[in-house]
């Protein structure tokens, strides 16, 4: 299992601390970028970081303004950005867009939003990234009802013959893994930034 983490849940000494994470052996570090507008948080500017993030880069992109913030943040050069199949602007040009700066995309989706939405768009993705709570805070606990997703998009993926990996955030812990058979990455944050160890807590959700 690769597991993507997440910096959201860090308050102080982020640089600090970001470095302690590039000395684990984390597939990717996760940014949550917050506009503020398409959820109530808004979050730092991740690019006064550059410096500090190391690892390969998974950009969660929770933003009205989705065009604008893929230039703004192509320049960290991540492998993924992903952005919400609820924003109301063009996907396919969204996609486009992404990959014509040589990014893999990523396309997520709301609790509540039906998988079907995605099916679209499945064999022009790189990964999809399935919210087990609702996007824009931090620390909450695991809906059930993306295990149901997870299996629908395995279903697909395997009758299609896509490539698109399958991706899980929110409420993620060692218990909560178990839920998430058939996916490919877990993305977690305060399972793995609230502890002072952080490779245990990354261990814990192989």
């Amino acid at each position: 299992m690769l597991v993507s983490t997440s910096i959201l849940s860090i308050e102080k000494e982020l640089p600090t601390k970001v470095i302690s994470l590039n000395e684990t052996d984390t597939d990717y570090i996760h940014l949550d970028v917050m506009d503020g507008k398409f959820v109530t948080h808004k979050t730092v500017d991740y690019t006064i970081y550059k410096n500090f993030l190391k690892k390969p880069l998974d950009i969660h992109l929770m933003v009205d303004d989705v065009p604008t913030y893929i230039d703004y943040y192509a320049s960290l050069k991540p492998e993924f950005i992903t952005f919400h199949i609820e924003v109301n602007t063009n996907i396919k040009k969204l996609i486009d867009m992404i990959h014509k700066k040589g990014i893999k995309v990523g396309i997520s989706l709301n609790p509540e939003t039906p998988v079907s939405f995605l099916v679209p768009y499945l064999k022009e993705i790189d990964l999809v990234l399935i919210m087990s709570v609702k996007p824009g805070k931090g620390g909450q606990t695991f809906l059930e009802s993306a295990t149901s997703k997870i299996q629908f998009l395995n279903k697909m993926r395997q009758a299609g013959s896509y490539s698109y990996m399958i991706e899980v955030d929110g409420g993620i812990n060692d218990v909560t893994k178990h839920q998430c058979a058939g996916a490919d990455m877990l993305v977690a944050g305060s399972f793995i930034t609230n502890y002072d160890n952080y490779q245990r807590q990354i261990n814990k959700l192989r």
